[in-house]
């Protein structure tokens, strides 16, 4: 890098930081109860008056107990992504690694399991700070897809997915506690 682009690097990096008060770290198994949670906090938020209670319960008591979440915690293809307010936890995201994924023509993809804010966050930029964190991981990674699901009647997401250039590309069945449901799929191919 010659010394203009550095000084450009910097400068648009000191802008960002400026404009930008959030700050990203991948989260460890030190970090459990925080995501435990984020977690529980952040699905309620977004799918409480859309579900029964009872479904809300049995489905977050499976996916968000303690248990689980250590386990994917140390599972080796997962990565937890935290975007914080200063020391709090504002936001965070979950990368899966999937190699050979049919639905790429053979290339490997990544998904974004999940991705969350708190809801006093939405519309303040910690979804571009989760999902610019995400495609950065994804291509320091060496992927050429990236991909997600995306409840079929939650229109707020997919519209933040289309302004980042997915697409859909088909859907899957999603079990939530015992209403099966339907999750739009969306790729994005990555530079």
């Amino acid at each position: 890098m010659n010394s203009i682009d550095f000084a450009v690097t910097s400068l648009v990096k000191n802008i960002r930081s400026a404009l930008q008060p959030y700050s990203t770290r991948l989260a460890t198994v030190n970090d459990i109860d925080t995501l435990v949670d984020i977690s529980v906090k952040t699905f309620r938020d977004t799918f409480a008056e859309s579900n029964t209670k009872e479904d809300m319960t049995l489905y977050i008591s499976k996916a968000f107990s303690r248990s689980q979440l250590l386990s994917e915690l140390n599972d080796p293809v997962s990565t937890f992504i935290f975007v914080l307010d200063g020391q709090t936890v504002v936001g965070y995201a979950k990368l899966k690694e999937e190699k050979n994924k049919s639905d790429f023509n053979g290339e490997d993809g990544i998904e974004i399991e999940r991705i969350y804010s708190l809801h006093e966050y939405l519309g303040k930029s910690v979804g571009k700070v989760l999902m610019q964190t995400c495609l950065d991981i994804a291509v320091k990674r060496g992927y050429k897809q990236i991909w997600l699901g995306v409840w079929e009647y939650n229109p707020r997401a997919i519209a933040f997915y289309e302004k980042w250039g997915f697409e859909k590309f088909g859907s899957h069945s999603f079990l939530l506690g015992n209403d099966l449901q339907t999750d739009l799929l969306m790729k994005k191919k990555l530079d």
